[in-house]
């Protein structure tokens, strides 16, 4: 489990494809520093395992429906990602419960720069778009967020400037594709009552 709280900005070494799923080699120091083989980290907001790790460099499988679910296959040598470890028992939960199990892929539609924060507005797949509510949590490249605003395919967010320093999301352009992960929450509230959705 993470919280969606980004410890370090990585970046990629290379990704070997293997068929139709891969291996990804990540450069984290930080994140590297007491990790182990089978040790789960969070890249962009999806949990991958470390099969091995070369000083500050740690590889990881991707299967293809991982492949499939995120943008992972389309990161390059030398793209920036978000690295968080998962949380230890009885560690703080900063932001919400995030599992590391993208749902889908969103892309940045507008930036509105502001004198403290930037409002940002993402394209939301309408699949998922009943699990996300105003002033609820979504996470973004694995960024725990609270929703400004919601509707059947697009949220809105707010960015403050230790959001826009250390993490991927400063960077983002119009256009840019980011991995969601809605509330799991939300989804188990909504097949305990009405079942499992169509």
């Amino acid at each position: 489990m993470f919280t969606g709280i980004v410890e370090e900005l990585g970046d990629v070494i290379g990704l070997e494809r293997i068929g139709g799923a891969g291996v990804l080699a990540i450069r984290g120091p930080l994140v590297t520093a007491d990790v182990a083989d089978g040790d789960s980290i969070a890249v962009n907001g999806v949990c991958l395992t470390v099969i091995d790790t070369d000083g500050a460099v740690f590889r990881a499988d991707v299967m293809a429906e991982t492949l499939i679910r995120s943008y992972l296959g389309e990161l390059a040598p030398g793209d920036p990602v978000n690295l968080e470890r998962s949380v230890p028992a009885g560690g703080r939960l900063g932001g919400h419960i995030v599992q590391g199990h993208v749902d889908g892929t969103g892309t940045l539609i507008e930036r509105i720069p502001g004198d403290a924060w930037d409002t940002v507005r993402f394209s939301l797949p309408p699949t998922l778009a009943r699990y996300v509510a105003e002033k609820g949590s979504i996470a973004v490249d694995g960024v725990s967020l609270t929703v400004v605003a919601v509707t059947d395919d697009e949220f809105t967010v707010g960015l403050i400037p230790t959001t826009l320093a250390r993490t991927t999301l400063g960077g983002k352009r119009v256009g840019d594709p980011v991995n969601l992960e809605v509330d799991v929450l939300a989804k188990y509230v909504e097949r305990l009552t009405v079942g499992s959705p169509a």
